[in-house]
């Protein structure tokens, strides 16, 4: 009888294991987006600018029709550019502090540009047409330009979306001054404990140098 107890417990205690594993293993639909979208690679090798390069400027059509180049903005002392994208859940999440970015800074001379460098052949979703969509739909404030033939984003070396430029005006021309994350919280705004953009723009306005000069960008892969 004892035997017999022994084996009905080993058997109880496999199967509950088992379907312990299976429920951690287990892809909701929205995990399955999000991992599809996100890079997965861990040896990636930086390229592109980097913090303390001067950058080449650029000349891209707005989902209003004009092309829009930092040439454009006389006055400005820098700019906040952000690659991002109408279809990344990351990009999605963040779009509202994008905009409130543009709104907070723009006026202080730190105007914010988003440029999408997601092929439409990849992802239709992130069509020019799609793009100017997202745009009004949001009420975007901002430029929303396309990288048509995707040779911005390597410049950059971005490969994110979204993936945070703050660049400043200097003797030299415009310079990096911080890349990386928007802030350290891409799920809630409300429990966000470091404005990473916006430390490094408020130092910039300041005089100061920026402290945290590089994060690691959370996104979604660039699509080509």
């Amino acid at each position: 009888m004892k035997t017999i107890k022994l084996a009905v417990l080993a058997v109880l205690f496999i199967t509950y294991s088992c379907a312990d594993k299976k429920k951690e293993g287990e892809t909701t639909p929205e995990t399955k987006a999000v991992a599809e979208n996100v890079e997965t690679t861990n040896n990636e090798v930086a390229s592109g600018y980097q913090v303390g390069d001067i950058v080449k400027d650029f000349s891209l059509k707005n989902v209003d029709g004009k092309m829009v180049s930092m040439a454009d903005y006389k006055d400005a002392k820098g700019f906040i550019i952000t690659f991002t994208c109408n279809t990344c859940p990351y990009s999605i999440a963040y779009e509202d502090r994008i905009i409130a970015l543009d709104k907070k800074y723009a006026s202080q001379g730190f105007p914010v540009i988003a440029i999408n460098p997601n092929n439409p052949e990849a992802k239709p979703g992130d069509s020019f047409e799609a793009m100017q969509t997202r745009a009004k739909e949001k009420g975007f404030t901002f430029p929303y330009i396309f990288d048509d033939g995707q040779k911005v984003y390597p410049q950059f070396g971005a490969s994110r979306t979204p993936h945070m430029y703050v660049i400043a005006k200097t003797d030299k021309g415009h310079q990096v001054k911080y890349i990386g994350a928007i802030d350290d919280n891409y799920k809630e705004a409300d429990a966000v404990t470091k404005r990473y953009v916006e430390d490094a723009v408020d130092a910039l306005l300041a005089g100061k140098e920026v402290e945290v000069t590089e994060t690691k960008a959370i996104g979604c892969s660039i699509k080509v």
